[in-house]
Parts: C-alpha cells; sequence; structure tokens
C-alpha cells in the first residue's frame, strides 16, 4: 500500500465517525460516545494532582521533563539569579529584553547586560536578536506542565515570542493543580478587563506537520526555562 493510500484509509476511516454538534443544551456528557464508540474525557488523560504542593511540583516538573521544558526550583531568589547568571554565560548572551515586572527585571538587570525593554516603545527587529526574552507569568499548570501568561504579566504579545530562549520566573505560590484552576484565575484576577493577549505556553514551539518529525523551535522560541521560587 503506498502512503497516498494509507492517507485516503485514515480519512475514510475517519469520515465514517460524525462529531457530536455543540448546541444551546450542549453538555460535556454529549462527548461520552460517538455512533457506538466510547469518547474519553480529559480527566480519563490528564494525570491526576493532588492538593498538596508537592504533589503538584512533581506533576509539573513531569511535565516539564515530556515536553522539554527546562524547570528549577530554588530556595531563594539569590539562587535562582545565580543560575540564570550561569546559563548566560553557558549561552553567551549578549543582549536580553525583558519588563518592568517585579521579578523579571531585577533578574534581567542582574546579568550585567544590555537590556531591551517592551513596556516601552521598542524596535521589533532589535527584540528578534535579542537572545533570550525574560518575562513573568500568571501561574504554572501542575496537570499540563503548561505557563499562563498575558500581555500584561508578560511584557506584551511579543516578548515571550521573538527571543529563541525564553525563561520564566515564577513564585512558588502561583503553582496550581489544573487548567479549571487558571481559568477561575484569570476571571478573579481580570473580571470584566481582560487583557488582550491570553496564552498557556507548554513547551518550546514544536512542529510535527513535515512527515510527522517533532522540530522545536518552528514558530516561536526553541528553548523554554522556567525558574521558580
Amino acid at each position: 500500500m503506498t502512503e497516498r493510500e494509507k492517507i485516503l484509509g485514515r480519512i475514510r476511516e475517519a469520515l465514517t465517525l460524525s462529531a457530536p454538534m455543540p448546541g444551546k443544551h450542549h453538555s460535556p456528557a454529549a462527548h461520552s460516545s460517538v455512533n457506538g464508540h466510547a469518547v474519553a474525557s480529559a480527566s480519563d488523560w490528564l494525570p491526576l494532582v493532588g492538593e498538596a504542593f508537592e504533589s503538584q511540583i512533581t506533576t509539573f516538573r513531569t511535565c516539564s521533563t515530556e515536553l522539554k521544558t527546562d524547570f528549577q526550583l530554588f530556595d531563594s531568589h539569590e539562587h535562582l539569579t545565580s543560575k540564570l547568571q550561569e546559563i548566560s554565560r553557558a549561552e553567551s548572551w549578549q543582549q536580553i529584553a525583558s519588563h518592568g515586572g517585579n521579578l523579571a527585571l531585577p533578574a534581567a538587570e542582574s546579568l550585567g547586560l544590555p537590556i531591551l525593554r517592551t513596556d516601552s516603545p521598542y524596535d521589533v527587529v532589535a527584540l528578534e536578536k535579542c537572545d533570550v526574552g525574560i518575562t513573568e507569568c500568571d501561574a504554572l499548570v501542575a496537570q499540563t506542565g503548561s505557563v499562563l501568561v498575558t500581555s500584561r504579566s508578560a511584557g506584551g504579545r511579543a516578548l515571550s515570542v521573538l527571543p529563541p530562549h525564553h525563561v520564566v520566573i515564577a513564585r512558588r505560590e502561583q503553582l496550581l493543580a489544573d487548567l479549571p484552576s487558571a481559568f477561575a484565575l484569570l476571571q478573579k484576577k481580570y473580571a470584566s478587563n481582560y487583557p488582550s493577549f491570553i496564552s498557556f505556553i507548554t513547551g518550546p514551539s514544536r512542529t510535527g506537520d513535515i512527515e510527522r518529525i517533532l522540530v522545536l523551535g518552528a514558530h516561536g522560541p526553541k528553548k523554554l526555562t522556567v525558574l521558580c521560587f
């Protein structure tokens, strides 16, 4: 069987299963079966997360490893800063980008390098040439290993996207168990005045479009580092 025949066969198979139509009275229960085939809910394949901090941090660390996110937990901000300086030397950073957050800016300034700030007028081309973007976040989501950022918490829309290395500075208390908790946080924090940009960053940018070969950094940062204290 040729590759073309295999692809067409998969398409024919997929067309035999009709998706449920969302409607006014649509509920998660409507997804329990499709044409007699059982459909798993998200809770069936997402990892279980306990209420204790140690359980959540273990889950986040496990997900980070699987997603190729470099996650590191520190006892103090000083140890975090020391590690950031070590990474800077190892990767020979020359220019960094950041914003005026209480965590991100001091961390960036500790490196003693030129800083492009995205919370004031800046040149997009210059941002693309920066070695790293250092941002804060709204939350870390243990269940999926995601970093929740908004245009307000992460220095705008471009800072977490254009530089090839994205470094997130976070506090322990920003760790949440799951996605519902993250959405509840957004609602509580921003109420009726939501940011123009909300994103869940789950590992470095990646694509498998070409021959199903995983490529990192195809349309965003090649590296994601989360430093938490």
